[in-house]
């Protein structure tokens, strides 16, 4: 199987801003575009096939039929494991935690959310929620909810073009606004929100918090957010290791010239664009890569080339 394009469903969520749109050439009907899910076969936002023989077909069909696509490291999980994502955060998001794999099938039916954001930019004085300043108990952390204080409790960080965050399940996090993120997660949409500033969704109401449910899973330690970054030059590119764990790794590789890539059988390669142009050339296919360029990779597709002068960041399945 050929590597091909993937189109991404896009997310119209109320602190959503346009630079998805204008940046990436993200097309919406909408006015806000919040997130677009650039892989994804969650059933609350498919990704489908925008080249190729599979053109059309949503990428969870064609893995139905292809299984073998995924690659034998993705046989470890019930179902397609990642879920990639642009955020373009116009407003502050709210204040939230995602809980881990054993709460989340026991109570929502669905996987915990382990994940990491990369800042493909950010407006100056931008920072955004990781944790607490201090050890706080639960009782402190529902009643700083209670009466409104709780952004007196947590550890607010700035953030820069570049800097990589890792967030495991049970941290208290929040995207502030002015940030344009890339994020790799565990394919999951279990969201407990805490604090949402007071706003109003789009049915005029105050948006839902999951109090209870929140209280259960999150870690009231203080964390630290920052993780080292190991990055090597190659003849061709810069490669920076921006995460590994046991449901994704993730490399950005910042293309100078050209670089030779591939993917054997144990896992498929997903291409994310966020800087740039060029090509991926594989046997007797020629994609054209631009910014918010999205191309899935099959496993034991084999060697590949990207020429050109492109950042793109590359999840796998270890």
């Amino acid at each position: 199987m050929k590597p091909f394009l993937i189109e991404a469903p896009i997310k119209d969520y109320i602190w959503g801003g346009t630079k998805l749109r204008e940046l990436f050439g993200k097309k919406s009907d909408g006015e806000r575009l919040a997130e677009s899910w650039e892989l994804s076969c969650h059933p609350d936002g498919e990704c489908i096939a925008a080249s190729g023989e599979f053109k059309g077909m949503k990428l969870s069909e064609i893995l139905r039929k292809h299984p073998e696509a995924m690659g034998k490291n993705c046989k470890k999980f019930s179902s397609f494991p990642v879920l990639v994502k642009l955020i373009d955060a116009k407003n502050d998001l709210s204040v939230q935690v995602h809980p881990c794999d054993e709460y989340a099938r026991k109570y929502e039916n669905d996987n915990g959310k382990t994940e990491m954001w990369y800042i493909i930019d950010a407006e100056p004085d931008a920072e955004l929620v990781y944790g607490f300043k201090e050890r706080i108990t639960k009782e402190e952390f529902r009643r700083a909810i209670e009466e409104n204080t709780l952004m007196d409790k947590v550890n607010k960080v700035p953030v820069k073009k570049g800097d990589v965050f890792f967030i495991e399940p049970g941290t208290l996090h929040a995207i502030g606004k002015g940030i344009l993120i890339a994020e790799i997660q565990q394919s999951s949409n279990v969201t407990y929100r805490v604090y949402d500033y007071g706003r109003l969704g789009a049915d005029g109401k105050p948006r839902q918090l999951h109090v209870e449910k929140a209280l259960e899973v999150t870690n009231t330690e203080p964390l630290d957010p920052h993780r080292p970054i190991y990055g090597m030059e190659l003849d061709g590119a810069v490669v920076q290791l921006l995460a590994e764990c046991e449901y994704f790794n993730v490399n950005r590789e910042r293309i100078i010239k050209e670089v030779q890539l591939g993917t054997d059988d144990s896992s498929f390669a997903h291409i994310l664009v966020i800087g740039g142009s060029g090509e991926l050339c594989a046997d007797g296919c020629n994609i054209p890569l631009t910014m918010g360029s999205s191309v899935f990779v099959p496993a034991g597709a084999g060697s590949y080339v990207i020429k050109g002068n492109c950042d793109v960041i590359i999840t796998a399945i270890p």
